[in-house]
């Protein structure tokens, strides 16, 4: 080959194709390409955390309807399971039939005329009785209360031709000797508390008070003894004595029943119906009481029936609770049958 040729510029061979050039070097530090971030294991916690929220809230949900649902039951079972304490005791043979009266004697009170009658009277009509023993231990209430019972023992021991007997145990006092005087005998222990015979109105009075305080009383009455004894205005002496000859009255009631029961057997002495009360010992003494006794006693030696039944009319559990809390338990438990049905 002649070297000429290659600066021969007619020449027909193609020139050689040029190097490929390599790529500079980076000047600065490697860059890392950013990845997403994990959120996938996040997410899943929280949808964890709020389907156990949800259950925990299903399951209480569920377990408060329940909740209602066997309250409702169970004050249905005890409305209905419940002895009624004043009903006849049938195949019961000869007993001694036990009436208590307890606490105040008021409408309303455990101790009301309505409960203490239903019992005497459903012990009496009982012809396994023998005789009704009253085991007392008030303080006294309601005049009328007391009245309407001791009317009725007498109407239904003249009926029925059975004996009533009153046993006194911590004490016998106002309304609830007022009831004892009609029993044909009365036995108390020896420091049983027993008396009171007298009669009470009591009240407050705030005119002093209401000056202080710079209160005025402005009452307005149609009638001018409409506001007799009203505790925010002075006494008025007219309705005072007025007021006075009223529970007078029923005292010397109170005193007369006394007499009639008790008869020759009261021994009368000057502080007998000044509303004073006594021991057991005294009252024996003072002819307020017969004897010493309680209910075993009296059953097992006095009426010859050891066999004791409680007559007295029992409050339910239902009731206790409807008094306790009212009507809110009634329209709580409206609230959860009405929720019970979306349950799911």
């Amino acid at each position: 080959m002649n070297p000429s040729d290659d600066l021969n510029p007619f020449s027909s061979a193609p020139p050689p194709p040029p190097a490929p050039s390599e790529p500079a070097p980076a000047s600065g530090p490697t860059s890392v390409p950013v990845q997403p971030l994990a959120l996938e294991p996040l997410l899943r916690e929280f949808k964890d955390d709020l389907l156990r929220e949800r259950r925990s809230a299903r399951r209480w949900n569920v377990g408060l309807r329940l909740g209602w649902l066997a309250l409702i039951v169970f004050l249905v079972w005890s409305v209905f399971s419940a002895q009624p304490g004043a009903k006849s005791h049938p195949n019961a043979g000869p007993h001694t039939a036990l009436v208590e009266v307890r606490g105040e004697i008021a409408v309303g009170a455990e101790a009301n005329a309505e409960n203490l009658v239903g019992a005497i009277k459903s012990a009496m009509e009982d012809s396994g009785s023998e005789a009704v023993v009253l085991r007392i231990n008030s303080p006294g209430g309601s005049p009328v209360q007391a009245g309407i019972v001791n009317d009725e023992i007498r109407r239904l021991k003249a009926l029925h031709k059975k004996k009533v007997y009153a046993v006194v145990e911590e004490m016998c006092a106002s309304g609830a000797y007022y009831i004892a005087a009609a029993a044909d005998e009365i036995y108390v222990d020896k420091a049983s508390l027993v008396g009171s015979i007298g009669v009470l109105m009591d009240g407050f009075g705030f005119t002093g008070l209401m000056d202080k305080l710079g209160v005025e009383r402005r009452l307005l009455t149609a009638g001018e003894n409409k506001g007799m004894l009203d505790p925010f205005s002075p006494q008025n002496d007219k309705q005072t004595a007025y007021a006075k000859a009223m529970i007078g009255q029923i005292h010397e009631q109170f005193i007369q029943v006394v007499r009639e029961g008790r008869g020759d057997r009261l021994k009368e002495t000057p502080e007998t119906f000044s509303g004073l009360f006594w021991n057991g010992e005294e009252a024996v003494k003072l002819g307020l009481a017969d004897a010493y006794g309680n209910l075993d006693f009296v059953a097992r030696e006095v009426v010859k029936a050891e066999h004791v039944i409680d007559y007295t009319p029992q409050e339910n559990v239902a009731e206790r609770l409807a008094k306790q809390f009212g009507a809110s338990i009634g329209q709580g438990a409206v609230k959860a049958l009405r929720q019970l049905a979306p349950i799911r």
